[in-house]
């Protein structure tokens, strides 16, 4: 299959994101616009205890009109590696710091309308380690037994995609 870009137009540019517009010629030689989210890319960890639990923050999503449970997570600074984000997050987000960061894969979050693409890393050897978090960001952070956030994905419970796909890679490295 081939597709050609044939030309693209920013048409919103935000804090986080940028949106283009794209003209785009399919494989059957017609042409089709398509509206991208261009994102710099992001993490989110996996953050375990020595007492096996797993750190969660809770938050409130404008988009989806409620509080999440999430794993601790955030957005790429442009051309920042994602081992710095993932530490620069954990402290901004759980107040913690790892003594190791495992990277466990990576993924597309939306690859329908968007360019994100998330680095997961699970996190051990935590220690208290604070970081100015984000001015908008207001954060519960909560710790739950690894075998109840599993139970809670299961459930539904747990719907946030990202930390969903994390859970499921780090699953083989937990007790």
């Amino acid at each position: 299959m081939r597709f050609e870009l044939i030309d693209t137009q920013e048409v919103y540019r935000g804090r986080v994101f940028t949106v283009r517009r794209d003209r785009v010629r399919l494989p059957d030689g017609k042409a089709a616009t398509l509206d991208v989210v261009q994102h710099h890319g992001a993490v989110t960890l996996v953050p375990v205890d020595e007492q096996g639990r797993i750190w969660f923050v809770r938050q409130y999503r404008h988009p989806a009109g409620e509080v999440l449970l999430e794993l601790p997570a955030g957005t790429l600074a442009d051309g920042e590696a994602a081992d710095v984000c993932a530490e620069r997050e954990i402290r901004e987000e759980i107040g913690m710091a790892a003594s190791t960061l495992r990277h466990l894969g990576e993924c597309f979050l939306a690859p329908g309308y968007s360019s994100e693409y998330m680095h997961i890393f699970l996190a051990t050897g935590l220690r208290p380690e604070t970081a100015q978090h984000d001015e908008d960001e207001f954060l519960e952070v909560e710790t739950i037994k690894i075998e109840d956030a599993y139970a809670m994905a299961l459930d539904g419970r747990i719907r946030d995609a990202k930390t969903l796909a994390a859970l499921l890679l780090a699953r083989p490295y937990l007790p």
